[in-house]
């Protein structure tokens, strides 16, 4: 009996961890650099949607600070997308620290 319990608690676990899944590729974080230069646009699955680039800091005698500021960008959308995903995953496991599922990466 206590093995069907745990089977059926598990199913209901994945069935919250699809939704999840489901729910974070409609969730929109976004990140600047420059000043509001760049601009980087994720969803909480770590997609890149969208990079925009204010005309005025296109100097191509400066490529080098345009490739840092689009990285600075991504990076910092990358980052806030995970800690929402992380977010979602504590109301799942209502907070508890389950070996394995603290440093899951939600597939892109």
């Amino acid at each position: 009996m206590k093995f069907q319990n745990l089977i059926k608690q598990a199913q209901e676990f994945q069935k919250k961890m699809k939704k999840m899944q489901d729910e974070l590729k409609g969730k929109i974080v976004e990140a600047t650099s420059g000043g509001g230069m760049v601009i980087v646009t994720a969803n909480g699955r770590q997609e890149i949607l969208s990079i925009k680039i204010e005309p005025e800091v296109v100097n191509p005698e400066d490529v080098e600070m345009l490739e840092d500021l689009i990285l600075a960008a991504v990076n910092e959308a990358k980052r806030k997308s995970e800690e929402l995903a992380q977010e979602e995953m504590k109301k799942i496991t209502g907070g508890l620290n389950i070996p394995g599922l603290g440093d899951i990466n939600i597939p892109m």
